[in-house]
This record gives C-alpha cells, sequence and structure tokens, in this order.
C-alpha cells in the first residue's frame, strides 16, 4: 500500500514515538505468555494494567469467537447459522453469556433459535445477578425500536426480524467489498458506526466473506482519542488516513526506533490493529505522558491487569494461512 499523498502530512507529538514502543513491549507480552517466560515484562504500567493485544485476533474474545463459535470442531454450520452465532456472540461479547446459552440450548443455530426462550434464559440470568453484556461495548438498548423494557430483549428481537429470515446474509454474501459489509451492519438498528465496524472485521474471520483487513478502516472514539495525542496537528488526514498512514510506515518506524518487533508469525499489522492500538496507546499515556490530553480528557486506567488461569489455545482464520507454532 502506498502513503496517501496529502497537502499537508500530520505533525507528531512525543506519543508517536510511544506508539512503536508501546506495540513492541505489549506483542514481548504475547509471545512471553506463549513462551513461560517471567516476568511478562519490565514496564510498571504493564505489569499494573489490562491492555489488549497488538493483533485484535488474539484476544482471549476474539480467540474464543474464532474457535468456539466460528470454527467449532467436529461441527458444521449453514452459513446464516454462522452470521446468527457471530453476531450473538458479540451482541453479548462476554463469553460467560455464549457459555451460559450453550448449557441450555446445546448447538445454537438458526433452526432452533426461539426468541422467547432466548429472551427468558437471559431475564433469568440479570435475576440472579449475572452481566450479561461485556462492558467491552456500548450497545443502545433499541427499546424506541423494538418496544421491549430490558436492552437483552430488543436485541434478541433484532437477531429474530434481520438474521433469521437470512435477508441480512443475502446483502452479506453479495458485498463487493469490506466498506460495503459495514455499510449493510450500520443500517441495523443499534449497532452505530463503531460496531458495525466491529462486527464486520469478526465476520470477516468465518468464510462468510474473504476481505482483507487492509481494505477499510473505521476509527472508534478510542481511536480518535489517541489519534489526537499522538499528532499535534492531523493536517489534511482524516482520522482514517493516520490509520493508514501508521499501517505504511510500521516497518519503518520499528527499525528507526531499533525496536524488534514480533509479528504474528509473518502478518504485519492490519488497519484494525493499528486502529485498535490508537486505543490503548490513549490509555497509556495517560500514566507515560499525563501532560498530553486527548479528547475525552481521562486521566486514568480503569483496568487492572489479573492472569487468567485457562491457556488459549491460539486459531486464527485458516485462510491466513498463519504457521502458528503451538
Amino acid at each position: 500500500m502506498e502513503i496517501i499523498k496529502k497537502l499537508s502530512k500530520p505533525k507528531k507529538s512525543i506519543v508517536f514515538d510511544t506508539y512503536w514502543k508501546f506495540a513492541a513491549k505489549r506483542q514481548d507480552i504475547f509471545f512471553n505468555k506463549i513462551n513461560h517466560i517471567t516476568p511478562l515484562t519490565s514496564d510498571p504500567i504493564l505489569e499494573r494494567h489490562r491492555f489488549t493485544n497488538v493483533y485484535r485476533a488474539s484476544d482471549r474474545v476474539s480467540q474464543y469467537l474464532i474457535r468456539n463459535v466460528i470454527y467449532r470442531d467436529g461441527v458444521s454450520f449453514t452459513k446464516n447459522d454462522l452470521l446468527f452465532r457471530i453476531l450473538l456472540f458479540k451482541i453479548f461479547n462476554k463469553i460467560s453469556t455464549w457459555k451460559y446459552l450453550e448449557s441450555e440450548i446445546k448447538t445454537i443455530t438458526v433452526e432452533n433459535f426461539d426468541s422467547k426462550l432466548y429472551s427468558t434464559l437471559l431475564s433469568e440470568a440479570k435475576k440472579a445477578r449475572e452481566v450479561i453484556y461485556s462492558g467491552a461495548y456500548i450497545m443502545t438498548s433499541g427499546k424506541s425500536i423494538f418496544g421491549y423494557d430490558f436492552k437483552h430483549e430488543n436485541h434478541i428481537e433484532l437477531l429474530k426480524q434481520y438474521v433469521q429470515s437470512g435477508k441480512l446474509l443475502r446483502r452479506i454474501e453479495n458485498a463487493k467489498s469490506m466498506e460495503e459489509v459495514y455499510k449493510i451492519l450500520l443500517n441495523v438498528p443499534t449497532f452505530g458506526s463503531f460496531l458495525a465496524y466491529q462486527y464486520t472485521i469478526d465476520i470477516n474471520y468465518s468464510t462468510l466473506t474473504n476481505f482483507s483487513e487492509m481494505d477499510f478502516v473505521k476509527a472508534g472514539p478510542g481511536a480518535k482519542d489517541g489519534i489526537k495525542k499522538c499528532f499535534i496537528d492531523r493536517g489534511d488526514f482524516s482520522d482514517e488516513d493516520v490509520i493508514k498512514f501508521m499501517c505504511d510506515i510500521q516497518e519503518s518506524q520499528f527499525e528507526a526506533l531499533d525496536l524488534d518487533f514480533k509479528d504474528l508469525w509473518g502478518r504485519k499489522l492490519q488497519l484494525i490493529d493499528c486502529q485498535n492500538l490508537f486505543c490503548e496507546v490513549d490509555k497509556y499515556s495517560r500514566a507515560i505522558h499525563p501532560e498530553i490530553s486527548g479528547i475525552s480528557n481521562r486521566t486514568r486506567i480503569k483496568q487492572i491487569y489479573k492472569p487468567e488461569k485457562n491457556k488459549i489455545d491460539y486459531l486464527f482464520p485458516p485462510k491466513w494461512k498463519l504457521n502458528v507454532p503451538l
């Protein structure tokens, strides 16, 4: 990909170099975990606080989606089953919610989808004071559209109306680009621009679509915060242009800063990864560059790192053809 030519390029701040240093350090932690190397890091901020992986597909929730929801061993799903499973999982974005539904329903498919049963099960979980939604994404309730009192009831109704019929699948299958898939999802109630892009990436992990992750990007709120911190002035670049710019120069920047960045078994950072990195660098900068403000002006990193007991058996979309020696 060629570097985008604009009249005026972005002007870097001191956080620009931190973006690349953070990426290298965080990726070291990823491989140190795999290779059982301790301590995981000498960086006190990374040691204390939780940050997502450099590669989005490496994160625990994405890995669960790929291995257990999309490519479940020994089970073959129809295309509409796949879309249903992906969107059901991602709307709640919580592994425990998916496991709970599976424990009650067994194999989750469109054929055995009963909206009343799903809503009842989730209501029971709420009554038991279980948290059914992840805090990672902010989902609007959809009450004004679907009319139910509880958010989960509206989202189950959304799946009934938009996925069960197969209409959404046909539109996605006929899409000629990742951006077109994004625009299709953007028209689904309650999704919004950030979630529509995230879900586009999730669907693209499956066999339903096969677009390059370098085809399209949409900056989320956290990324916009990180971009503001990394650049004093964006010049003529949009937020999306900045993300593409970072993807283009990644190798030269790691070399210029003498950083030994370990990529994902030959896979370079993609647009989604560079987008997510801006979110994480926004958080990281609150501690290491407190004098630099973003859009939100948040000053604390809320999430504390807690080691997970369950080992991840890494699986990436087979079409990526990564030679993962695990």
